[in-house]
């Protein structure tokens, strides 16, 4: 994990909202209408909340057909394991330093 992958994991879950999503989702998979009406919040809400957890990879989402042919958007959690600390945060910055470092050519690496 690279930095910007941790700040994308860290802004994803630094949302009392997106908490409650990630707790609601933990139960099961379940489609927007039913977990928004769950967390008492509009479905264009919902979907920004949701769309944060997406790109954070804490979430994924798949379209099914009901039986009556209606299309639902169903989401549930990807699995995930973080833990915060220093040791997290320099290895993050160490991924970084190795992605700089292979992105320049022999001429273009500093001394």
């Amino acid at each position: 994990m690279n930095s910007e992958e941790l700040l994308a994991f860290l802004s994803a879950v630094g949302h009392a909202q997106r908490i409650r999503i990630i707790k609601e989702l933990a139960a099961g998979p379940m489609y927007v209408s039913e977990l928004a009406r769950r967390l008492g919040v509009s479905r264009p809400l919902l979907y920004m909340h949701l769309e944060r957890l997406e790109k954070a990879d804490l979430v994924l989402g798949r379209l099914e057909l009901s039986d009556d042919g209606k299309a639902l958007k169903y989401f549930e959690l990807a699995p995930f394991d973080v833990r915060l600390n220093v040791d997290t945060i320099l290895a993050a910055a160490r991924q970084d330093g190795a992605s700089e470092a292979g992105q320049h050519s022999p001429e273009e690496t500093p001394p």
